[in-house]
């Protein structure tokens, strides 16, 4: 009976016929305009296809293994339907509202920074975020390197490579990096902002696509070598959990919902200390997420949440990382813009884009070993998560790595580690294209 119920088909939770019921439910009131365009509308929406995609790509042989299974396939499947317009203009608006207007990427975010640091014990916390700058700038050293090394493959100069194809990859995606590097450009050379920016949301995009497949090729490296990679929520070696050594409780409904007033509430001291407090240190604009990261692992580092609610709080992790993920992935796809993707494709720009990803992947690994990280888990974090379009590319990276429990690092990644970049950015293009 046992054997029975291992091999019995539940997608998503659900027996497969009612779950399939649903599916065609959802996709009737879609194409005969009965579904509403609200949040509810739009998460069904957004469900029933992600259910689709998730259940095949997870069965599809090698796609399953190496390419990244169900999210990939969700992302990509979302992105060929919405580009080619194969949903309803109304419903592509309903997926718009739940991603942009209703901001469901950093609701998402928020809950899984606060799983994830709140699960990790005190001085495992600290050593972490210690040793995690040097690992960026491993990354962005190597991410340099190979960039340079694609463009004279290709009679590109060191100096277009780091302007046009490393600062916008490396960036921390595409509101905190290629948009702000436009307006640095534009500033610097008092061309427009919009020929710089064209194709360095392009390359980006290429990029971001190559970080997603190498983050699931790195995890299949992981299984293979389980001595390079750790338990999916911390980054040093021989880590613990403190979730799984003190908090064997199931959590109750008044601690889960105690634990996601504080999650929201972290989110809003983050938003006070970036917008109205200190906006700005030495000049740099610090994202309200960093905050936010910087504001909990404080929290943690004093003890001051209780055991139980810090239980509560991965409880809420694993639900968004492990259920709505596949709202993130449709979203992230139906923003994606194929036909563009495609037309950027040539030779020159896919090499060296690749190439500066493997380089991301390589610096951060080499020294996050050095600093006692795991090789994979700093690759995929202080790596690939400086290389993809910021909070949505982190989610995808880490959905098709199976590492939601590290969004904490990936966040420092694209906020602080993008600001980072933006510093580089400015100092380079006054060198190069100042007047």
């Amino acid at each position: 009976m046992s054997d029975e119920k291992k091999k019995k088909f539940t997608p998503f939770g659900l027996d497969w016929p009612i779950c399939l019921g649903f599916i065609v439910i959802v996709l009737a009131a879609m194409f005969t305009g009965a579904l509403s365009t609200d949040l509810a509308g739009g998460f069904a929406l957004m469900l029933a296809l992600g259910i689709i995609f998730n259940e095949i790509g997870e069965r599809i042989p090698f796609w399953n293994s190496y390419i990244g299974g169900g999210l990939v396939l969700a992302f990509l499947g979302s992105a060929y339907l919405f580009t080619n317009k194969m949903i309803p203009d109304k419903y592509a608006k309903a997926v718009s509202l739940v991603m942009d207007k209703a901001d469901f990427l950093s609701f998402f975010i928020v809950f899984l920074i606060c799983g994830s640091i709140l699960g990790l014990e005190k001085k495992l916390l600290l050593k972490s975020f210690a040793g995690y700058l040097p690992a960026i700038f491993g990354g962005l050293i190597g991410a340099s390197i190979l960039g340079i090394v694609g463009g004279l493959m290709f009679g590109i100069g060191p100096k277009l490579i780091m302007l046009n194809y490393v600062l916008p990859i490396m960036g921390g995606g595409n509101g905190a990096g290629a948009v702000p590097l436009s307006q640095i450009y534009e500033t610097v050379t008092g061309d427009k902002a919009a020929n710089y920016y064209t194709f360095a949301i392009t390359i980006l995009t290429i990029a971001n696509i190559f970080a997603i497949l190498t983050a699931a090729l790195l995890d299949q490296i992981g299984k293979k070598h389980p001595n390079m990679t750790g338990d999916g929520s911390t980054l040093i070696r021989k880590g613990v959990d403190i979730e799984a050594e003190k908090n064997d409780a199931v959590p109750t409904i008044k601690e889960m919902g105690g634990a996601f007033f504080m999650g929201i509430g972290f989110y809003a001291a983050g938003r006070l200390m970036g917008k109205a407090i200190l906006p700005k240190v030495f000049g740099v604009a610090i994202h309200p997420f960093a905050w936010m990261i910087i504001i909990v692992t404080i929290a943690a580092m004093l003890g001051i949440i209780p055991n139980s609610t810090k239980a509560a709080a991965k409880r809420l992790q694993s639900f968004m990382s492990s259920c709505l993920v596949l709202i993130i992935m449709i979203g992230v796809g139906a923003d994606t813009d194929l036909n563009q993707l495609i037309a950027a494709i040539n030779p020159s720009n896919v090499v060296i884009a690749l190439l500066i990803v493997i380089g991301a992947i390589v610096g951060s690994a080499i020294v996050g070993q050095m600093v006692g990280f795991y090789p994979i888990d700093s690759a995929i974090t202080a790596g690939l998560c400086m290389a993809n379009r910021g909070g949505s590319g982190d989610l995808a990276v880490l959905g098709a790595s199976h590492r939601m429990g590290l969004i904490a690092y990936a966040q420092l990644s694209s906020r602080l580690g993008g600001g980072i970049v933006l510093i580089i950015g400015s100092v380079l293009f006054g060198m190069f294209l100042g007047k």
